[in-house]
């Protein structure tokens, strides 16, 4: 009897055969909750380094989370952003964690969209379904966005402070704000000081007068160049965009190598912690040099003291403004190198095509649509977005080289440093596991 029932138990029988399980439903949480930052940031009218700063902690948050979670379980373990393991449950669900987590730090950044995001968290959830494994994966979440919130929450980024009005050739002649950030803590670098530009050419020399003819004749407004207006207006991201740090996050978004949410939520975490950090150097350098921008140079270029500048008093640069914040160094440039370093050293590869439309994008006459534009590579993106400043009249060449070069230097230490495997190899050449 027992050998019959065990052989019956063997038989597949019809309409009692299990089939395999369902899939788990993938609510992708990196995507949705970095739309709703790139959203809440075109709302709010934040600044680029404040902008910057969202991206982080929100990024940081949901890697903290899904990382603390596998750490818990012995699964590849990696080192933390802000916040250990501890507590972490070992059943918990990931992306509900990651869901979590997110909602957590952004509704404390910004409690007015509370309701919104509150909406979209429990849509989203509903997705996973009901059981221990998201109800742990939940609570753990909402912990770990709660301490890196707290853990950011006096970090230099406020209140805000402004640097008065300077004067003299060579000086930026305005007062501009947000050079708070100059004293955030960073992310993910162990110092921003080292990051700090060399400073602009020195106004009575060759090399400066060169930069000053190329930008004078690029830059000029009063030249008709299609071409150069529509890639300067694609990369031009003034208040109500999301920025430039967002447009890398957009372009983390559309590179079309799928990832599983561990590894997603690592890259953006390191994204958006060079991206930070990158605002760290780039205020103080404009804080520290004050230089002046191209439009007040060239109008007063009798006072620089170089014999081979040319005044011209009517110059006005082609974005149609002189620029609101001190020249050196270009911010969409080292932004830009940030991006384009941490993304080219994630992949193990530079030369990965994607297709962006920013939000700042003119529309195209043949399709009536925003100019949608696809690039080889990220280095190609970055170089583009930097010249564009050139071409735009606001930023001399040196800006922008020395801009690239900064963001990049930063993102290489953090890939080097921060978010490895804590056991095991842990870069393929430079590029980090």
């Amino acid at each position: 009897m027992n050998k019959l029932f065990a052989l019956l138990v063997l038989i597949p029988q019809a309409g009692l055969v299990a089939g395999p399980p369902p899939p788990v439903p993938d609510v992708d949480a990196v995507r949705v909750w970095n739309d709703s930052a790139l959203e809440i940031v075109r709302l709010k009218r934040a600044s680029d380094a404040d902008a910057a700063r969202t991206y982080a902690m929100l990024n940081i948050g949901m890697y903290d989370a899904v990382n603390g979670i596998a750490s818990a379980r012995g699964d590849r373990a990696r080192a933390f952003a802000l916040r250990d393991q501890k507590g972490a449950p070992t059943h918990g669900d990931q992306q509900a964690a990651a869901l979590a987590a997110a909602h957590a730090v952004l509704t404390r950044l910004y409690p007015d969209q509370s309701a919104q995001l509150t909406e979209r968290l429990t849509a989203n959830l509903a997705r996973l379904g009901a059981g221990p494994r998201v109800t742990a994966g939940r609570a753990w979440g909402e912990t770990v966005g709660r301490d890196v919130f707290t853990a950011r929450e006096n970090d230099g980024s406020s209140p805000v402070e402004t640097q008065p009005a300077g004067s003299g050739p060579g000086v930026f002649g305005q007062a501009w704000s947000g050079t708070q950030y100059r004293n955030m803590v960073p992310f993910g670098i162990a110092s921003a000081a080292p990051y700090v530009g060399s400073g602009p050419l020195p106004l009575a020399g060759p090399d400066y007068a060169a930069a000053f003819a190329e930008v004078r004749l690029l830059g000029n407004g009063a030249i008709p160049d299609a071409d150069k207006s529509a890639v300067f207006q694609y990369w031009s991201l003034l208040a109500g965009t999301d920025q430039p740090p967002g447009e890398w996050i957009k372009i983390a978004l559309n590179v079309e190598r799928p990832l599983p949410l561990p590894d997603k939520a690592r890259l953006f975490a390191l994204l958006g912690m060079a991206l930070a950090d990158t605002s760290i150097p780039t205020v103080m350098t404009k804080f520290t040099y004050r230089h002046w921008r191209p439009q007040v140079a060239i109008q007063q270029a009798d006072a620089d003291g170089n014999p081979y500048t040319e005044q011209d008093e009517t110059w006005r640069a082609r974005a149609g403004s002189a620029g609101s914040s001190p020249e050196y160094i270009s911010g969409h440039s080292s932004f830009s190198g940030a991006g384009a370093a941490v993304l080219a050293g994630f992949f193990c590869a530079d030369r990965i095509p994607f297709t962006l439309v920013t939000d700042s994008a003119p529309v195209d006459p043949a399709t009536g649509q925003p100019w949608r534009r696809r690039f080889a590579s990220f280095s190609q993106a970055a170089s583009d977005a930097g010249r564009s400043r050139v071409v735009g009249g606001l930023h001399f060449g040196f800006s922008n080289f020395d801009g690239l070069a900064m963001g990049g230097d930063v993102a290489a230490e953090i890939l080097a440093d921060r978010l490895l495997l804590k056991s095991g190899p842990t870069h393929v050449g430079a590029c980090p596991r």
